[in-house]
Formats: structure tokens, sequence, C-alpha cells
């Protein structure tokens, strides 16, 4: 290997000024590298020879990270341009090089282009001689050499194993031994991550290897004992990893030890004395198991005992800054993972417990934790929670009450959860709510966690109730804004309460409060700062579009162009929270004015899509493009990426480096959903921008973010709906193939959509994406008609199956056993969710296609009958009656065939303890009653006993009830209609409790079937009905007064004034006394 040692003197001249601390320096060297070097596989023995020979460590190292990347330039073209005799030196002496080395991070940095060097040679057999002296080394008394052995092979280990695709169990013996070294915690941390990449290779239908890696467990986790002992945070971080890696492996290898993983990670985590990071680390694997082993810690009943570490560990001081992490921080985040991937009654019992015992402790901090922990669960059992939110209230109001600001701040942390999750019974505290927040308004060390549960808590109150408060509320909040002495933080959060008490007040109430509101946040949007300023700007932004929805278009319209035009301009500087903001206000805006917006779009809508292709990195990791020029030269081998720094892989922060712009894919998520919107409103002025905007939707499908794939499934649906409806097509019909063709344009945006949205379906692993894309499809499949899933319906109905099945990429759980679920298990309610949405989309695909879908619901029926047992939840028992409702109301006749299975599944729903499935069950009954062909007749007794209790409705009962009670009488309307021979009119338990549940009061839809009945009866047998019209009459006068809202269709509200005209020629004084005459006149 003879080079001329002029070209190697001016190499490692150049490698040394390429780390000088000179710009130009380092510009030119580079410029010199790539061009007079790097095009050449000369360069590859030459950066060889001076990492072999330079006694400067540092260009060594940098010597050899080029050299790694020369040797892979290019799939390896640049090494196999070197002649074989000097690869085979090379090949040769870099196993001395590398043992000789005396400084780690130059021997590290070497070890990975031995790698590269493996990946290129050992496939062709042509580096015999790198496993025996793996062996050699890793097995040697020496501990540098088995230190440098097992580097080597960790990074090579893919190579490796691809190579020699044999068993991995030679490997997982030999690592028995290296996992144990009892001189090296440097070995056996080498070799846990080495075992990590091993476990890739592990094929779970090969036992022997599985039992003899599972048996390693706990020796694995020695390792990261060991590290915590030592404070060697790297190795606690690669620890960590690994196990990482386990969790979300197919192959189950931890299934056996997810007790002791548990344990040991809350150990860990509620260490003091470890590192903060460290414990940081364990905390987030423990949410890792929570979330990937969740089959097995549900079975196993381990719910209680982290909760009880975590609620301990909650108690700790947290940093101001709120992006810094801490364990307190982390072990909320392994509550809420509890909450919403565990079965709700594994969580909220357990968790109570622990908050009634922390919530009388006199230690303020146990209080702190207590409250937090329980705001945390309330999204992952809000369900579960709503009986019971008469006991929770008091934690509340005696949080309001505690002494202690730390302990008031986390009460407003959990009542803003419950206001997101539990509206209605939140709305319904006002009274002892509201001067609860305005007194710790006045509080300066409550302010800012008073406003942020102000502004969730006005979300959720309508007009009627905030018209008691809206004074008060403004007169506090513009007192804030008005005091010089309020922070930028506060300021940001009162204004954003503004805007949600603009929002909760609507135009009436907030009119008067308007231009004096507007004054008071204008200075704020010409605050340009990075941080507190922007934000608040944001904010004033945000604020400003609720107050123009709420003063609606108007009384806003003076102010459009001036606030279009901050909005605007806010975009123009570089900020990706203005951005989110400004695309928040396009969007509003649009809905206010609609097509007035359009000409703003070529300026909107262009930035709306630059934001969408862009690409998001870490920022806090971004380098200068000098100084990533300095330290990465040439082609990095990587077509169409820019190189970037290049440092040995354990001296890199792999966080940062990992790390992703979490304000960059916000804004992106924004601006995906505001295309959406701007299409509804602005209809065919949009059209222009409609096919480049698909295409920046299609692509976000796929990103890492699932905020993203959600905007851009929810918009890419909407375009469909409002395209298809810009067509102006006749009403669609049920059936395939269609009988009201589409035009090939919305065809073509249809099944471009539709093979996106299948692609991702089969691989999405978020339950929550997969949700979003049921419903939207359910949603616009009915408008839309049956021409969207034309060409598709077996593909989708597949995936439904596997969904109903818990089969879906989303559901699985390697650790659950392979017998089926029991039908009684209990599911987490984001599973419920998801089951509900699928099920919404089977009642759609049954309305488009009508009797086609019969066949197909032979398999559905079953599945979505198992969702109905007394231990699932509500939701889950509600979805499955209430699904089958509307497919029953699809069908039509086709419902035929599965009439006996229906009526023997819907049947036990009518002995529910909840009103809410009694509903279901009663609506489901009376569209089969309607809609079948068989004769149920014989039925009607059984059912009528199983409809009475439902009417029955006792003081202070929910809404739920009425409706139930509704659908009640909207099955026994449909009897009568059905074959009113078969009802027993002249029983005191039917007509009598039918006209007296009238008129319905929530499901106002069931009127179309109750005055059919009623009309049918004064057709067939007028003498049964007639004895009731002292009664009907009010019920007739309260439907047809305009006071009462829309409580009839125009068709039901026709035959019942031709049934009055007819009445009064009969008996015109009582139609004239019940006050209906003037509505025939």
């Amino acid at each position: 290997m003879s080079l001329q040692q002029n070209y190697i003197q001016r190499l490692h001249e150049l490698l040394r000024q390429s780390t000088a601390p000179d710009t130009n320096a380092i510009k030119a060297a580079t410029a010199t590298l790539n061009k007079d070097f790097y095009r050449s596989p000369d360069c590859i023995p030459g950066l060889f020879e001076i990492v072999a020979t330079s006694p400067e460590q540092s260009i060594r190292q940098i010597a050899s990270v080029e050299l790694r990347k020369r040797v892979s330039q290019k799939d390896g073209a640049l090494w196999l341009a070197v002649p074989q005799n000097i690869r085979h030196t090379i090949k040769s002496k870099s196993l001395e090089i590398v043992i000789n080395e005396p400084v780690p991070i130059v021997r590290h940095s070497f070890s990975r282009v031995i790698s590269v060097i493996a990946e290129l040679e050992l496939g062709v057999n042509q580096w015999p001689e790198l496993l025996p002296w793996l062996q050699q080394t890793t097995s040697s008394p020496s501990v540098v050499h088995r230190e440098v052995g097992i580097f080597v092979l960790f990074t090579s280990l893919e190579t490796i194993v691809d190579a020699n695709p044999t068993s991995p169990m030679s490997f997982i013996q030999h690592f028995t031994t290296l996992i144990q070294d009892p001189e090296s915690l440097e070995v056996r941390v080498t070799t846990l991550r080495a075992m990590g990449i091993l476990s890739q290779y592990l094929e779970s239908t090969n036992k022997a290897e599985i039992a003899q890696f599972q048996s390693l467990i706990p020796a694995m986790m020695a390792v990261i004992g060991a590290a915590l002992e030592k404070g060697d945070t790297d190795g606690v971080r690669h620890g960590v990893d690994v196990f990482e890696t386990f969790l979300i492996l197919e192959t189950p290898l931890l299934s056996k030890h997810i007790p002791q993983l548990v344990e040991f990670f809350t150990t860990v985590g509620a260490n003091t004395t470890y590192d903060d990071e460290a414990r940081n680390m364990t905390l987030n694997a423990l949410t890792w198991v929570i979330r990937y082993k969740k089959s097995k810690v549900q079975s196993l009943n381990l719910a209680r005992p982290i909760l009880e570490a975590l609620l301990r560990i909650g108690c700790e001081e947290e940093p101001e800054d709120l992006e810094d992490d801490s364990p307190a921080r982390v072990a909320y985040r392994a509550v809420d993972s509890l909450a919403t991937n565990l079965p709700p009654s594994q969580v909220f019992q357990p968790l109570m417990d622990l908050v009634h015992q922390y919530i009388q402790s006199q230690d303020p901090r146990l209080r702190k934790s207590a409250l937090t922990c329980f705001g945390l669960a309330v999204e992952g059992c809000s369900e579960h929670m709503r009986p019971h939110i008469q006991k929770i209230w008091p934690l509340i109001d005696g949080g309001f009450q505690d002494p202690v600001p730390l302990v008031r701040n986390a009460t407003c942390v959990a009542f803003g959860c419950l206001t997101e999750w539990l509206a209605e019974e939140c709305a319904e505290r006002h009274a002892a709510v509201m001067p609860a927040l305005m007194s710790l308004m006045d509080k300066p060390e409550s302010q800012t966690a008073a406003c942020t549960a102000l502004d969730a808590y006005l979300e959720v109150l309508g007009s009627k109730i905030v018209s008691n408060y809206i004074s008060l509320i403004m007169e506090r909040l513009s007192g804030l804004l008005n005091t010089p002495q309020t922070s930028l933080r506060v300021k940001s959060l009162v204004t954003g309460a503004i805007g949600s008490a603009a929002h909760a007040a609507g135009e009436e109430l907030f009119r008067p409060y308007f231009q004096s509101t507007l004054q008071r946040l204008q200075p704020f949007f010409s605050l340009t700062a990075e941080g507190e300023e922007q934000e608040l700007r944001g904010i004033a932004m945000d604020a400003l579009g609720t107050m123009a929805e709420a003063i609606g278009k108007e009384n806003f319209r003076p102010y459009f162009a001036d606030s279009m035009a901050i909005a605007m301009n806010g975009v123009t500087l570089g900020s990706a929270r203005l951005k989110e903001c400004s695309f928040l206000f396009y969007g509003v805006i649009a809905r206010v004015f609609e097509v007035e917006f359009t000409p703003y779009l070529e300026h909107v809508v262009p930035a709306l899509l630059e934001s969408c292709r862009q690409t998001e990195s870490g920022e806090d990791f971004a380098l200068s493009e000098q100084f990533a020029d300095g330290f990465s030269t040439g082609d990095s081998g990587t077509p169409g990426v820019e190189s970037t720094i290049d440092v040995d892989d354990d001296d890199f922060d792999d966080e940062k480096a990992l790390a992703v712009n979490s304000a960059i894919a916000v804004e992106k998520e924004i601006a995906a959903d505001t295309l959406g919107t701007i299409f509804t409103y602005t209809k065919e002025a949009f059209l222009p921008y409609l096919e480049p905007a698909t295409k920046e939707l299609l692509e976000l499908l796929d990103h890492y973010y699932e905020g993203i794939r959600k905007s851009a499934t929810t918009s890419l649906i909407e375009f469909i709906d409002v395209f298809q409806s810009l067509a102006g097509l006749p009403q669609w019909q049920s059936g395939l193939p269609l009988k009201v063709p589409l035009p090939e344009t919305v065809k073509q945006l249809i099944d471009t959509s539709m093979k996106a949205f299948l692609e991702m379906w089969e691989t999405e692993d978020d339950k929550s994406v997969v949700s979003i894309l049921c419903s939207n499809l359910a949603e616009t499949l009915v408008k839309v008609g049956p021409g969207l899933i034309d060409g598709y319906v077996d593909q989708v109905c597949i995936l439904l199956v596997k969904i109903l099945e818990r089969k879906a990429l989303c559901q699985q759980d390697p650790d659950q056993d392979d017998a089926d679920e029991p039908a009684d298990e209990e599911s987490a309610e984001y599973e419920t969710v998801l089951i509900g949405a699928a099920c919404d989309l089977v009642g759609a695909i049954a309305a488009v296609l009508g009797s086609d879908f019969s066949p197909a619901f032979t398999t559905f029926l079953p599945l979505m009958l198992k969702y109905y047992h007394k231990n699932k939840s509500v939701a889950e028992r509600s979805a499955s009656i209430g699904s089958i409702g509307e497919v029953i109301t699809g069908l039509k006749g086709g419902v035929t065939p599965h009439t006996q299975a229906l009526l023997t599944g819907i049947g036990k729903a009518f002995d529910d303890t909840e009103s809410e499935v009694r509903s279901n069950a009663a609506f489901a009954t009376g569209v089969l009653i309607e809609f079948t062909e068989a004769d149920l007749s014989g039925s009607f007794l059984p059912i009528l006993n199983s409809l009475r209790p439902i009417f029955s409705i006792p003081p202070g009962s929910p809404d739920a009830a009425f409706n139930a009670r509704d659908n009640a009488a909207g099955a026994v309307a449909r009897m009568i209609v059905k074959n009113h021979s078969a009802v027993p009119l002249d029983q005191a338990t039917v007509l009598p409790v039918l006209v007296d549940s009238l008129p319905l009061r929530t499901d106002l839809i069931e009127n179309k079937a109750v005055f059919a009945a009623v009309f049918h009866l004064f057709r067939v047998n007028p003498s049964a009905i007639s004895n009731f019209l002292d009664k009907l009459f009010p019920v007739f006068q309260y439907v047809l007064d305009p006071s009462s809202g829309e409580q009839i269709e125009e068709s039901s509200r026709a035959e019942l004034l031709q049934l009055i005209s007819a009445l009064n020629q009969e008996m015109p004084d009582r139609v004239a006394a019940a006050g209906l005459r003037h509505y025939i006149s």
C-alpha cells in the first residue's frame, strides 16, 4: 500500500484544517477535499494510513469518520475500486489498529469502519478472518481486548447475522458469558446493546431460542442497575433503549418478566439518589411497558402497585420551565398511559383509593400529586367516572379552597381535565365553580392556573349560563390586561380566556365588550420577539378569530381586511407558533365569511401548502452551514440528503439527533386541517388549488406524527364531500353498481384518496388515527353515497372485521394469549372509541348498499353482538346495539334473513342497567319490526312487556331516560303500523302509555314513526284513537307551533294538517278550543 507521501501529508493537513476554529479555513479545506480527494478511491488507503500513523487524536478521529463514509459511499463503489490486494491489507491491519488504539472514542469510530467493510465483504465471503478474530477477542483474558471485540461485534452484528443466517443460539450462548463480565461494565453494556440487535432476528416459533434469551433478562436488568450505581448515564440510556426495543417486538421476549421489569423501573424511578435524567429514562420505559404490554399489566393486576409508585414520585418538585422534564412529569405521563391503555375499572378505583388517602395528608406535595394524577386519569376513565361524579366534586371544591397554592393550582389542572371530558357535568356546577375561579384569579400565585382553568371551563358553558357571569368575567380579565405588573405569560392566558368567553357568550352578550377588548389586544398584534411575545401575539390572533365568530360577519366586517393583514404578516415572521395561529385564524374567518374569503386564497393557500411540504428537525441541534460543512465532507452515501455532522454514535446525543421540531409538526397539523376547512366554505373558488392540496395531504398520510395523519385524513375526506357536492348530482340511491354515476373527476379524487386510506389503515398502529378514519368515512359515506366505496367494499369490510375481531395492527399486543379474548373482558376507553367508530362505519355501509349488504351482515352480526355483554363498558354496549339498529335501517327488507338472530340479540339489551343502551334496543327493535318481511306479530306482546318499564321515568332522571322513552314510543308506533290488529290497543299499557309519552322530548326523529301510527289508527281504527283527542290536541299544537322548533318533517306536518282539517269538519269547536284552527285556515 504505497501512496505518495506528499498525498498523505496533504490529506493530513486538510483534515487538520477542517477542524480549525476558522470558518474560511474549514470551507476551503472542505472544498479541496471534495474536489481533489473524495472522488478518488485513493482517499481510502490514504485515510487508513492517517488513522494508523497520525500522532494526533483529533486527526485519527475525523479520519476514521471520513473513512467510514468513503467506504460506504455509493453502496461501496469507491471501496470496490480500491485494488483487491490493498483492500486485503486494510482488512488485515484494521484488526490490529482497533486493538492498539488507546483512545476509546477513536477506537469506537474505527470499529464502525470495520463494520461497514464487513457489510461489503462478508456477503461475498471475502473476510473469513473476521469471525475467528471476534471470537478470540471477545473471549480474551484481556479486558481491553474484550471491550474492543464486543464493540466491533456489536457494530457488525447485523451484517454477520445476515451473512450467516444460522441459528442465533451460538450468539446467545456467547452473550450469556459476556453479559456477566466480572471486570468491565463497558463489556456488559455493549453486550446488552448487541442483544438488542440480535433480538430482532429471533423467531417466535423457535421456543428454545426464546427461552434461552428470556433467561438472560434478569442479567440485562442487572447491567442497567450497575450503570445506575456507577453514574453511567450513557450506559443507562443504552440499556433502556434495548428494553424499549424488546417491548415493541412481536416476539414476546419479556412476557415472563413483566412484574420484575415493572418493579425495577418503578424502583429506579423513585430512587432520588440517582441522576434525574436516568430516572426519567426508566420511568419513560415504564410508560412503554404499559402501552406495549398492556395485556400483561392488566392480567397481572399491576395497575395498583404502579400507581402507588407514581403518585409518590409525583410529589417531587417540578422545574419552572414547562418544556423541561423531571421524574414527577414523566410519572404523570405514565399515569395517563395507564388510564388510556387499561380498562378504567383497573385504574379508577385504585387511583381514587390513593387520591383519598393522599388528599388527607398534611403534606401539600402529596395533595398536589393526588389531584394532578386524578386529572390526568380523566381522559381514559371519563365514562367510568361519570356515574361517580358526585363523589368527585368534594375533591375539587376542597382543592380550590386549599391553603397552599401548589394544591390549588393542581386542582385547577384537574378541573380543566374534567371540563374537557365531562363537559355537561362540569357546566351544571357553575354556581360553585365560577366564584372559586374568580377568587383564585385575585391571588397572584394562582392566577396562571386559574386563568387556564377558566379558559377551559368557558369552552363548555353555553350563553345561558355565561349570561350570569359575563360582566364579572370581562371585568376581571380586562383588569388583568390593564395591570402593568401582569406578566406576558398571564396576559397570554387571560387573552385565551377572553376568546373562550366570546365563544361562550355569543353575539348578543359579547358585542358590548368587543370594541374595548379589541383595543386592549391591539398592541399584542405587533409583538415580534421570540418566546413569550410571539406566544402572546399568537393567542391574541386566536382570540380575535373567536371574537369574529362570536359577533358575526356583519359586525366584524370593518375589521376583516386589517385582521387578515395581521395574520398574513405573522406567517412571514418565521415562527411556527405564529403560523399555526394564523392558519387557525384563516379557518375561522373562512367559516365566518365563506365566499367573501376568496380574494385571500392566492395568499393563504400557498402558505398552507408550503407548511405541509416543510421538513421538521430538532432546532436545538441544528448546525450552522459552515460548521456542518467543516465536519461533513463530500458524499455521505445517502442520495438527496444533506450532509450533517458525523461523530461517533456513542458520543452523539440520540435524543437531540432524533428529536423533531414539535412546533413545526403542530403547525403542519393545523395547516392540513385548515385546507379542508377553507375548501368547505369557499367551494368553487378553491378548485384551482384542489390538485396540489390533495397531493400534499396524501404525502402527509404516512407522517410520523399521528396528529398530522388525522388532519390529513379529515381534510381529504372533506375534499371528497365538497367536490362531490359541487357536481350537482341527484340524490344517491343505495346499492351497487351505481345508479347515480359520479363524474370522472370526482371518481379520480375518490380513487386516489381511498387507495391511500386503505394502505394507511393496514399499517396504522395508532388507534385514534383509525378511529378518525372510520368516523369520517362513515359520516361522509351517507352524504356521498355508495360511490365512495365503489370498488373498495371488500377491502373496507375485511379491515372492519379485523377491528371487531381485535386483530387490527393498532390493537395488537404480542404478549396477549393466543386464545380469543374472553367475551366479558373490559376494554380501555380508547379501544371502545375504535370499536364504536368501526360499528358506525358498518352502519353507514349498510345505509349506502341497502339489501346488497345482507350477505356480509352474516359475518358482522355476531362480531357486533359480541360487544354486548354485561361486563363491557356502556359505550361498547351502546355502540353494539345502536349500530345494529342503523344497519337494520340501511338493509330494509334485506334484514329478513337475520330477523330471529337480531330479535334474540337485541332483546337481551332491554334488561340493561343503562338508559342509553335500552334506548338503542328500543330503536333497533322498532326498525326491525318495520323493515323485516318476516311476521313478528307473535312477538309483539313480549316486546311490549320489555318496552313497558322504559316508559316509567322517575323524577330527576337524566336525558338518556327520556331519549329511551322516545325510542320506545317509536317502537310501539311501528308495531301499530305494521300490524295494528296484533297490538292490544284496548289495554291500558299500550295507547294510554304511548299518548302520555307525547310530545317526544329528545329524539325528535321518532316523531315520524309516532305520527305515522296516529294517522294509521285514524284511518283503520278511529274509535281506538279518538278517545285520546283531549291529550293529542295539545301535542298537535306543540309540534305545529313555530316557537317549538322543527318537531316534525314536512311530510308529517302536511298529513297532520289534513287530519286536523278532517277533525275540524267533525268537531270544529274542539279544534278551535285547542288553538288549532288557525293552522288550517
